[in-house]
């Protein structure tokens, strides 16, 4: 049975160009000190889980009004029933989106090769070198399995995109424009501002975000970088 610990029931800022509903699963692999989430990673027995029908029965009174369901978290690939979840989404006719860290390779070109999913959004934390990534994810991990993810999608065999939180003395305007240069993914490459309000580590609460005009215009120079 799948956990799901949040229902989001309108966005428009989870689906580029789209009106989606959200599915918050809970856990994820990583510790990003930046993470604003980390109560649904290590808490998520706090959280009521809501039951999928529950969700489904919901999301019929949207049919017609939201164009798909995002499903997000935590790392939605770490629930063992994500594909019996999206296969429940696509049989009642919508559109599904998956976030993830990119860290599950093997389930994430299943998913495609099944043709199951419809956009992906892979948040890439970092430079892809493996100091970089320890640093920004706060464990160690063999990064050819973000590397293989990475290549996967840039086959372009489903709609994504690249994400990257961007966190002051964390990732400097180089370290930005250096994964732009490893990405090479033109306007799929966005970046995020970092939210100080809540993050795992509390010493990043002092820590004020990127000038947001700043961050738009080296946002603008990375997707030049093809």
């Amino acid at each position: 049975m799948t956990e799901i610990k949040g229902f989001l029931e309108t966005s428009f800022l989870d689906w580029p160009g789209k009106l989606c509903s959200v599915l918050f699963l809970p856990r994820c692999n990583f510790r990003c000190p930046y993470c604003h989430n980390h109560p649904l990673v290590f808490h998520p027995d706090r959280y009521a889980s809501i039951p999928l029908e529950v969700v489904l029965g919901r999301l019929q009174s949207f049919r017609g009004w939201i164009d798909g369901v995002c499903i997000t978290g935590g790392e939605p690939t770490l629930e063992r029933s994500l594909p019996h979840l999206i296969r429940e989404l696509k049989r009642k006719g919508f559109l599904v989106k998956l976030d993830t860290n990119g860290s599950n390779p093997q389930i994430l070109e299943t998913l495609v090769k099944d043709r199951e999913i419809d956009f992906v959004s892979m948040d890439v934390k970092a430079p892809l070198d493996p100091v970089s990534y320890r640093r920004s994810i706060g464990i160690s991990i063999d990064l050819d399995l973000i590397l293989r993810s990475i290549e996967l999608l840039k086959r372009g065999e489903v709609e994504y995109e690249f994400r990257m939180t961007v966190v002051p003395g964390l990732h400097g305007e180089e370290d930005i424009k250096k994964l732009g240069e490893d990405l090479q993914a033109g306007r799929r490459f966005i970046l995020q501002n970092f939210n100080p309000e809540n993050p795992l580590d509390p010493s990043l609460r002092n820590i004020p975000p990127y000038d947001p005009k700043v961050l738009k215009a080296i946002e603008r120079e990375v997707q030049g970088m093809i």
